[in-house]
């Protein structure tokens, strides 16, 4: 799709050649009037028809938008374009704490994102590899990325209910399953410890560490570390979190938005439940249990993605609908369409001339 209000020129002094347009009209019109039949033969030049009038001048006028193409392409064009990107992996976070059975969407807020995710998942182009994780006290990744559709589709329907939300864990993990090659310190960042220093000496009494490096012909290992690029940058993967926004375990979901942020991962989060919310009864005890949005839209927010809220079923579905063209990404890149003006002109003058040839037998 070209955006028309930023086509600019390289060239721009040459659109000066427009202004002969005019001056072959001119010479056009003349010609018509001294009854000189040459460019296009005409009908009787007495006659009111409107149709007949209109054939006797349409492959002039077509020629003459034809050269305004072939003009225009000699001033070398160039617009920004939107063009659809490739996704590649598409991860569900889907939470599977107790606040799920609530029932504030029926049939349960756990049933309607299943529903709904499991027509994401159909919906999705046959190269978009899926994965599934389980947010709830402790995140764990269900199905790992693939393109087999049956095996999502089970992942989903064996989703379980646990005590606990642990948003932020759900979104390192899907980040992990996505990119293992990200460097990404799981255990680190889930637990909020730091990886230790390698030891580079050798302790008391101890054995002698084997060498690493060139000496020893093995390379030290180390994790590949990607770099931090703009968030939303990443077009071959994205993240969809859906939950109630009721997070209590874990790191913060939103430090953990802006290591996806880093790492240019979209997380497009679904909030399912109502503003009111419902009462849960559990071993005794009452509690309400209503939709958070706060953190889900500042994560959206963050990864430059966007949030969605659903209070029933249906709105679930179209949610999944939404997000299947949501996802796949327009990258806005300047293009010159020289070429392209110059092809529409070209095939206005064919247009003409091969008019003027059918009706009359003749181009000039």
């Amino acid at each position: 799709m070209l955006e028309w209000h930023s086509i600019q020129f390289v060239w721009p002094s040459l659109l000066w050649l427009l202004a002969t347009l005019p001056l072959w009209l001119g010479v056009y019109i003349a010609w018509q009037r001294r009854g000189v039949q040459r460019a296009w033969p005409s009908a009787n030049m007495n006659t009111g028809a409107t149709n007949i009038r209109f054939t006797r001048h349409a492959p002039a006028l077509l020629v003459l938008l034809g050269l305004g193409g072939l003009l225009v392409a000699i001033a070398r064009p160039q617009a920004i374009l939107l063009l659809p990107s490739r996704i590649d992996t598409v991860m569900l976070a889907i939470d599977s704490s107790g606040s799920m059975r609530a029932g504030d969407v029926q049939p349960s807020r756990i049933e309607a994102a299943q529903a709904a995710a499991k027509s994401f998942v159909l919906g999705q182009p046959g190269q978009v590899k899926l994965g599934v994780v389980s947010v709830a006290g402790a995140a764990a990744l269900v199905q790992a990325p693939t393109d087999q559709r049956d095996l999502v589709i089970q992942a989903i329907d064996q989703l379980s209910l646990q005590p606990g939300s642990a948003l932020g864990s759900g979104i390192v993990i899907a980040l992990h399953a996505m990119l293992p090659g990200s460097g990404l310190d799981v255990r680190g960042l889930i637990d909020g410890e730091t990886t230790p220093p390698a030891s580079t000496g050798t302790p008391l009494g101890g054995p002698k560490p084997a060498p690493t490096g060139p000496a020893s012909g093995t390379a030290p290992l180390r994790p590949i570390s990607l770099p931090k690029v703009p968030p939303g940058s990443n077009t071959a993967a994205a993240i969809v979190l859906l939950s109630d926004g009721q997070g209590n375990a874990g790191p913060d979901p939103i430090k953990m938005a802006q290591v996806a942020a880093d790492l240019g991962v979209r997380v497009y989060t679904v909030g399912v439940g109502t503003a009111q919310g419902t009462v849960l009864k559990a071993q005794g005890m009452q509690m309400r249990v209503k939709l958070d949005e706060t953190s889900l839209k500042k994560i959206a927010e963050i990864t430059k993605a966007e949030y969605f809220s659903a209070d029933n079923r249906q709105d679930l579905l179209q949610i999944y609908q939404s997000l299947s063209s949501k996802i796949v990404l327009k990258k806005h890149r300047r293009t010159e369409i020289s070429a392209l003006c110059a092809l529409l002109g070209m095939l206005l003058v064919s247009w003409g001339c091969a008019w003027a040839w059918w009706r009359h037998g003749r181009i000039i």
